[in-house]
């Protein structure tokens, strides 16, 4: 909108004025998506951060809006649509049981909700098949850590164990064939055929009892990533996989071609973010690292890509930042991948480099547009992205490498990054500075607390300072993930010595260099109390901190003047302890 707020505007096909159809002021909206039915657009929203997130519709005829999820405290978690039933929803909502999502059918006209699966307890994942019935799920077993696929052939029949994945396993399942004899999965165990495998394999398993019976595709250096579908027929159209930099490949004949034409118009990162419902037209995103990112349409029968808008326009008069991808060896011999972004103009040496560490931490940087690289690189700073051990997507053993390795050799990564870049030229090893939120904020307490030599000063976005209170706190429906948080973190709950030892709060006194620390007020994953105990623990030892509390955020920062304020503050932060460049106020 004009105000900066993020909403959701719709322009027709044939050219014309865009209209704003969502008229959010506060937090903006990020997550919407097209009903099935051609009359409503579909979108997500929470309250101040909350992540209790509600379903609304808005009917693109009457402008009327309305909230499917109308219930206190609730959380619109799963949302699954079919072309063979535009007129029906499947949500997962926990209005029964705080800890667990029932699966309920929404009926689009009437805006109606009933219950159609009751979760046992245990269920992480609904699957539906051709029909739009549910007759898939994964499950989680709190006893191990497993995972365990569960199939039935009717609605009301009984549910069968197909599956199991062991916690040090990759399984997850996509959809079920058109005719309900096989699922899509992807997974490192062998299935009946051949032997397991360390990145993840797509392939399709019999619904009846689990054996493979087609290998799609595969990678012995990654996992599968993206996946496209052909949703009448129900087939894989291609795949992509991201090592460094993401690849796709056709699978399908029939869209052999049209990959062939995006990989030579598209340069950047291609995201398929829309298809006609006829296929024959997609949208597209292409995030390049040194430009704004673009939205394309892409016209299969005419074999063109035309652009649809900018997502930044205001930058395409400047010079942007490249990100070149690197694989560093690091102290223990492992590689890993990580990004570069040097700013333009400026000679590649002795830079002020700040480190950004990804949440998650079971999650990953990619190479392409990232806007937080950009802003550091403008400002004068080296910046430096790295896929520690415990990220995703480079298969199980690099995943699992980072089990109870909070502050050890996940952090010990990080730290022979920044040596890298220094040994490289690159970085001026008395301006390092690390910068990251949630996992990535917690890193900054332990790079801080751990390392006090390595970094000149650290800024900490809504990071966990105790592991015990942070695993004690975690929202209700994450019950499900309990046992795999304790095997990954390493069990803090029972452990003093390790909890005491992992947690940057018993190691506050350690951390002699300036830190920021932003926190929203309302952060269901990592609450205030997080930041507030370590605030309260760096005075109790006179130690200076600097924190900024944002009263109407949550697990970040969504709000354009919070946003504004927050990099407003760290960039004068950095610039105070780095030496790099301060923007303009306005």
């Amino acid at each position: 909108s004009d105000k900066g707020v993020l909403n959701v505007f719709v322009v027709p096909m044939s050219g014309g004025e865009a209209k704003m159809v969502t008229n959010d002021t506060h937090r903006g909206i990020r997550m919407f998506d097209w009903a099935l039915d051609n009359v409503h657009l579909l979108y997500k929203q929470d309250v101040g951060g909350d992540e209790n997130f509600h379903l609304h519709a808005v009917n693109l005829s009457t402008d009327e809006v309305r909230d499917l999820t109308p219930f206190e405290g609730c959380r619109c978690d799963a949302l699954m649509m079919s072309k063979n039933v535009p007129g029906s929803l499947l949500v997962g909502l926990n209005v029964r049981d705080k800890s667990v999502f029932d699966m309920h059918r929404i009926d689009l006209k009437e805006g109606t909700a009933q219950i159609d699966t009751e979760n046992p307890g245990d269920v992480a994942q609904w699957v539906v098949d051709h029909e739009f019935r549910i007759r898939g799920c994964i499950a989680t077993v709190q006893a191990d850590g497993s995972k365990v696929l569960r199939v039935r052939d009717t609605v009301e029949g009984e549910w069968r164990k197909i599956a199991e994945w062991p916690h040090d396993e990759t399984g997850g399942v996509h959809r079920f064939t058109k005719d309900g004899s096989g699922l899509f999965v992807e997974t490192s165990i062998a299935h009946g055929k051949g032997e397991n495998s360390d990145t993840a394999r797509l392939i399709v398993i019999s619904s009846k009892d689990g054996t493979e019976t087609e290998l799609i595709a595969s990678d012995t250096r990654c996992d599968v990533d993206d996946v496209e579908f052909d949703d009448d027929e129900d087939v894989v159209e291609a795949v992509s996989f991201d090592y460094d930099r993401k690849v796709w490949k056709a699978i399908s004949p029939s869209v052999k071609k049209d990959y062939e034409i995006l990989a030579k118009e598209v340069k950047g990162t291609m995201t398929l973010t829309s298809k006609s419902s006829d296929n024959r037209k997609w949208i597209l995103s292409d995030f390049s690292d040194e430009k704004s990112p673009r939205y394309c349409l892409f016209d299969r029968d005419a074999g063109a890509v035309s652009l649809l808008f900018l997502a930044r326009p205001k930058l395409e008069p400047y010079t942007l930042a490249p990100m070149t991808s690197h694989v560093i060896t690091v102290s223990d011999g492992e590689k890993m991948v990580a990004f570069l972004t040097l700013p333009p103009g400026v000679e590649p040496k002795g830079l002020p480099l700040v480190l950004v560490v990804h949440g998650g931490p079971w999650a990953r940087d990619h190479w392409g547009w990232n806007p937080q690289a950009q802003w550091l690189a403008n400002r004068g700073y080296a910046v430096l992205m790295v896929n520690f051990r415990a990220s995703t997507g480079y298969g199980k053993r690099w995943l699992h490498l980072g089990d109870a390795q909070w502050g050890e050799t996940m952090q010990q990564d990080l730290t022979d990054a920044v040596n890298w870049a220094v040994g490289e030229g690159y970085a001026d090893k008395s301006r390092l500075a690390i910068f990251g939120g949630s996992y990535g904020g917690y890193a900054t307490l332990a790079g801080l607390a751990f390392t006090p030599e390595v970094y000149c000063c650290g800024v900490d976005i809504v990071g966990p300072a105790h592991l015990r209170t942070l695993l004690q706190s975690v929202p209700a429906y994450w019950a499900p993930m309990k046992k795999m948080l304790t095997l990954r973190v390493g069990d803090v709950e029972n452990d003093d010595a390790l909890n005491e030892k992992a947690s940057p709060f018993y190691h506050a006194k350690k951390v002699v260099r300036p830190l920021l620390i932003a926190q929203g007020a309302n952060d269901p994953r990592v609450k205030q109390a997080e930041s507030d105990q370590m605030v309260k623990a760096m005075h109790s030892v006179g130690t200076k901190v600097e924190y900024v509390l944002y009263a109407d955020e949550g697990h970040g920062f969504a709000r354009p003047c919070n946003r504004v304020d927050f990099y407003q503050r760290a960039e004068v932060f950095l610039s105070e302890h780095c030496k790099g460049r301060v923007g303009p106020a306005e």
